[in-house]
């Protein structure tokens, strides 16, 4: 059964409006921190949208990266995923990773899965909130680590093509 869509605008708009502050708070303190952790509330919300049984995955799993990239960069947890796995790119959601620090991963993944919402949800909302994740992931990996963003991004387009 759909989701009641009487607040549904409002809020999104709500939600863009603190995703715009929060990127130019993240790009000017240069802190991404400030983008995951004002984005946990557009994600809550996608989880809530979603009804379908991928996407609701999907969208459950944004939620707990979300909240993984927040205790990850507050504790300054390092770890290198590529060097564990022996493997420089991973396959997710229609798209190759690059693997390395944790804490470009989580946020690349985060994009891929907005990503993936984006193209199975049916829902103007779940689509406009995948898109709000998506450009606030791509401007944490910038943040978090430039090299791995020119990464992310040449993979993401790889993908496309």
């Amino acid at each position: 059964m759909a989701k009641p869509t009487k607040y549904a605008t409002p809020i999104c708009v709500l939600l863009s409006i603190i995703a715009i502050v929060a990127i130019i708070i993240g790009l000017v303190t240069s802190n991404a921190l400030w983008i995951i952790i004002l984005l946990l509330p557009a994600v809550a919300y996608e989880a809530y949208r979603t009804e379908g049984v991928s996407t609701r995955w999907a969208s459950w799993l944004l939620l707990v990266l979300i909240i993984a990239e927040i205790i990850c960069l507050l504790f300054n947890i390092r770890f290198d995923i590529a060097s564990f796995l022996g493997q420089s790119h991973t396959y997710v959601a229609s798209t190759y990773l690059p693997l390395g620090e944790i804490t470009v991963v989580f946020p690349a993944v985060i994009a891929a899965l907005s990503i993936l919402l984006f193209i199975r949800t049916n829902g103007i909302y779940t689509k406009w909130l995948s898109v709000i994740i998506f450009v606030s992931m791509i401007v944490a990996v910038y943040i978090i680590n430039p090299t791995g963003f020119q990464e992310l991004i040449r993979s993401i387009f790889q993908s496309m093509l």
